[in-house]
C-alpha cells in the first residue's frame, strides 16, 4: 500500500502526537539518506552509522521544521552535514589511533558475474575517497542523487560557481584516478 500523506501532513500529523507519521517519513527517505551516507562515507558500516544519527536528528528536530524549505532538502542538508562531520571525526580517530581498522564488506556468493561491476565501483569508491571533502560531495551529488546546482547551492549554502569550480575538479580528479588505477 503507497501513502499517500505529504510529508507536510506526515510532520503535521508526528507533531500532533502520531508516531506511525514519523515511521512513514523515515520508510520515505531512509534509503536516500543511506546512500547519500555511503557515497560520502565510503562503506556500510559507517553509512549505518551516519543513518543512525540523521534518524535521532529528525527524530528531535522535526518539531521545529519551519517549512521554509522542501523537507528532502532539509533532511538531504542533514544528512550531507552528518556525513562530513562523522569523515571529520573519523580522520581524527584515525590519526590518534595506533592500529588501522579495516571493514571488510560482504562477497557476493556470484563472484564472477559481479567481478567487472564490483571492481569498477571500487574504483570510483577509492577515487571519491581521495577527493577533499568539498569536490567529493558536488561530485556525489550532482551525479548520485541528480541535484541541479541550485538544488546544492541551497542544501551547501555555497555559491553556484564554487560548486561548478568544484565539480570541475573532482570531475578531473575521478577521471585521472579511475584510470590510472586501471
Amino acid at each position: 500500500m503507497q501513502d499517500s500523506s505529504t510529508d507536510v501532513d506526515l510532520i503535521k500529523s508526528f507533531i500532533e502526537g502520531n508516531e506511525s507519521a514519523f515511521n512513514r517519513l523515515v520508510a520515505k527517505y531512509q534509503e536516500k539518506i543511506y546512500w547519500h551516507a555511503r557515497r560520502m562515507t565510503g562503506n556500510h558500516l559507517d553509512a549505518d552509522d551516519v543513518l543512525q544519527e540523521v534518524l535521532i536528528v529528525l527524530y528531535n528536530k522535526l518539531k521545529t521544521f519551519e517549512f521554509k524549505s522542501s523537507v528532502y532538502t532539509w533532511i538531504y542538508t542533514i544528512t550531507n552535514t552528518r556525513s562530513i562531520n562523522f569523515l571529520k571525526r573519523k580522520k581524527i580517530k584515525s590519526f590518534l589511533s595506533l592500529n588501522e581498522i579495516t571493514n571488510t564488506e560482504d562477497v557476493s556468493s556470484n563472484i564472477v558475474a559481479n567481478l567487472e561491476q564490483r571492481q569498477n565501483l571500487e574504483r570510483i569508491e577509492s577515487a571519491l575517497k581521495k577527493l577533499p571533502v568539498k569536490q567529493r560531495e558536488v561530485f556525489i551529488m550532482r551525479n548520485y542523487d541528480d541535484l541541479t546546482y541550485e538544488e546544492i547551492a541551497k542544501i551547501t549554502g555555497k555559491s553556484i560557481g564554487t560548486l561548478k569550480a568544484n565539480y570541475f575538479h573532482a570531475l578531473n580528479k575521478v577521471k585521472e584516478l579511475v584510470k590510472d588505477d586501471r
